[in-house]
């Protein structure tokens, strides 16, 4: 019996070699030296093969009928080739995720699957990228393209801007009406969805519409990061990324996780391409490079989607461009890592619980701000101990190599602005990373980043409702008491005593004790590291070091002398020559920001409130 089935395997073997080589089961392609056809050879009619997984970690062939050429589809002089698709791609039509699938004739590669219809269709159409396109990437610069897709570029957009900057003003233009449509274009590159993996469905309405504005699909998912939280590649590197295999830029990675999925179109055994278009169009870049597994492919004509999950990082991706992202098996990407914690207190300060959260964020000047923000809105969403009345209390610090580190501390209280407290928050946080990102002289270099956020169960609000000195009329080196009244929202006043001794050398006449919030104090200062275009990265980190947090009230006294902020400098009482030839001759993108009057602090009472508006006492120094 076994020798009957030793037979009929060796004649089954015998008949298969008699078939032609067009009919013989395609085999799945490896890494390595590949011939390509050119896009001239390329005739309507021709049979192709693409590979792409559907399910798992193993392409499948998907039969290709050739079209023909779609003239300067891409650009001047950059045709597509039009396929239709068949096997289970007729089915699911053409997936988001199945950017980059190679396809071959003959052996021959000639380019990847990148386009799909932007509307309905009972056919699986595609739109190949030719690999000739691709191939230049390799030979790339560090040029940047100018359309790169961030998170910035949403202000010129006119919509909502979930981006570090005036939360109240993107909310308020979220109401406005939406612009006219604009017509479709018929074939759309294919959407590499970038998935969520440990966000809350509230972080995803807030930022899903900024980013679809972009032209990123946002998908929530179950686990979308590796969760390794190392930007090491993994064990077996060396073998990863065969054409046809899902490749994942990795945004976040850890307990919370942003990866966008494509396929893997080329391997020499070191560099890679992949997608046939742009990932966000960053030019040079140094992300990690995943490998990946499809957990399934939804069937749809509308919207059709791989649904994945990142495995394990395995190089780093160098180039984003027009036509692919090229990546290099081996490679490391720095990334910042990054701890929140967030705590639940009771009215007592007495701890209910906690959670601690890791991840590693990526590293780019126009993303890493908008991430941070994410992550720290999400970090605050859906939370059991959430009430309509919270007050939140961060305490922030972030490492940096070769600058002094941030210390930040901020309060927010829920109000009566349609913007949600963690959104304030969030936008706060996310803002001083925006003024680092964006230096323009030095780009600076986050070691880690540690924050923790107290959850606190009411409304800590206080506004300064006035004030009271014993004697206005004083001597140089009196010490005298003062009473100041806070209005909290809901229950009794607040009230502070405390005693502002007048300097030894201050001026006769009539002068100012000012009570007031961190706004009133940071507004000017702020005003001159802005008006500098090219403020230096230690001039950055000071000026924000120095900002006063909104949970004192700040003591100072007033006098009539000018005060000049120059970058991250204070000059106080300067005479009116000494200003005249500090402003002569300066350039226009580094100006002095004077004010009239000098304002010397103090001293900073502490509150566990969030401290808003000023008082003045008048006082008379003989």
């Amino acid at each position: 019996m076994n020798m009957r089935i030793v037979a009929m395997l060796f004649g089954i073997a015998a008949a298969a070699s008699l078939l032609p080589a067009s009919e013989l089961p395609p085999s799945r392609p490896k890494a390595g030296k590949v011939e390509i056809m050119r896009l001239s050879e390329i005739k309507p009619g021709m049979k192709a093969t693409a590979w792409t997984v559907f399910q798992g970690t193993e392409p499948e062939p998907i039969p290709i009928e050739i079209l023909g050429r779609w003239k300067n589809q891409w650009g001047p002089k950059q045709d597509v080739i039009l396929g239709k698709m068949g096997g289970k791609a007729a089915r699911t039509n053409v997936a988001g995720g199945m950017s980059g699938s190679p396809v071959y004739i003959d052996g021959k590669l000639i380019g990847a699957v990148a386009l799909r219809l932007s509307v309905f269709s009972p056919d699986a159409i595609c739109g190949i990228t030719p690999i000739e396109l691709m191939l230049e990437v390799k030979d790339f610069d560090s040029s940047r393209p100018s359309d790169a897709r961030t998170p910035e570029k949403l202000l010129a957009l006119g919509g909502l801007s979930t981006i570090p900057g005036d939360p109240l003003a993107q909310f308020v233009a979220a109401g406005a009406p939406a612009p006219l449509p604009q017509p479709a274009p018929l074939m759309v590159p294919i959407e590499a969805p970038l998935q969520f993996s440990g966000f809350t469905s509230e972080t995803m309405r807030a930022f899903a519409p900024a980013l679809q504005q972009l032209g990123i699909t946002a998908v929530q998912g179950g686990g979308a990061g590796s969760g390794l939280l190392t930007n090491k590649p993994v064990a077996g590197w060396q073998h990863a990324l065969n054409p046809g295999e899902p490749v994942a830029g990795v945004l976040i990675d850890g307990d919370l996780g942003v990866t966008g999925l494509g396929t893997v179109t080329y391997n020499d055994g070191k560099r890679v391409l992949a997608f046939g278009h742009s990932f966000f169009n960053l030019g040079p870049v140094s992300m990690p490079m995943s490998q990946g597994e499809v957990v399934m492919t939804l069937a749809s004509q509308y919207q059709p989607n791989k649904f994945a999950n990142a495995t394990g990082i395995v190089g780093a991706l160098h180039q984003d461009r027009h036509s692919g992202i090229m990546g290099v098996l081996g490679d490391e990407s720095d990334m910042i890592p990054v701890t929140v914690k967030v705590r639940a207190l009771k009215e007592d300060e007495s701890v209910i619980r906690e959670k601690d959260f890791h991840f590693n964020v990526f590293v780019q000047q126009k993303w890493t701000p908008s991430l941070m923000m994410m992550t720290l809105f999400n970090s605050l969403s859906d939370l059991n101990e959430f009430a309509d009345e919270a007050t939140y209390r961060l305490h922030g610090k972030v490492e940096m190599n070769g600058q002094p580190n941030l210390s930040l501390t901020n309060m927010q209280a829920s109000s009566e602005q349609p913007v949600p407290a963690p959104m304030m928050l969030a936008n706060w946080w996310g803002d001083k990373f925006n003024r680092l990102y964006l230096n323009n002289v030095k780009t600076p270099d986050v070691k880690r980043v540690d924050v923790t956020v107290d959850l606190l169960p009411v409304r800590r609000v206080a506004t300064i409702e006035n004030a009271w000195v014993a004697n206005p009329d004083l001597r140089p080196g009196d010490e005298v008491p003062v009473k100041v009244f806070l209005r909290p929202y809901r229950g009794e006043a607040l009230t502070r005593e405390f005693k502002v001794k007048i300097p030894l050398g201050m001026a006769r006449g009539d002068h100012r004790i000012l009570l007031s919030d961190a706004d009133t104090l940071n507004r000017v200062q702020n005003q001159a590291g802005l008006a500098n275009t090219f403020l230096d990265l230690p001039e950055t980190v000071s000026l924000i070091n120095q900002e006063r947090s909104n949970n004192k009230l700040y003591v100072s006294l007033v006098d009539s002398s000018p005060t000049a902020y120059l970058d991250d400098k204070t000059m106080p009482s300067l005479p009116a020559s000494v200003l005249n030839v500090m402003q002569a001759g300066r350039a226009a993108n580094q100006r002095v920001v004077t004010s009239p009057q000098t304002a010397t602090e103090q001293m900073a009472l502490p509150f566990d409130y969030v401290v808003t508006g000023s008082y003045s006492l008048r006082i008379h120094v003989n």
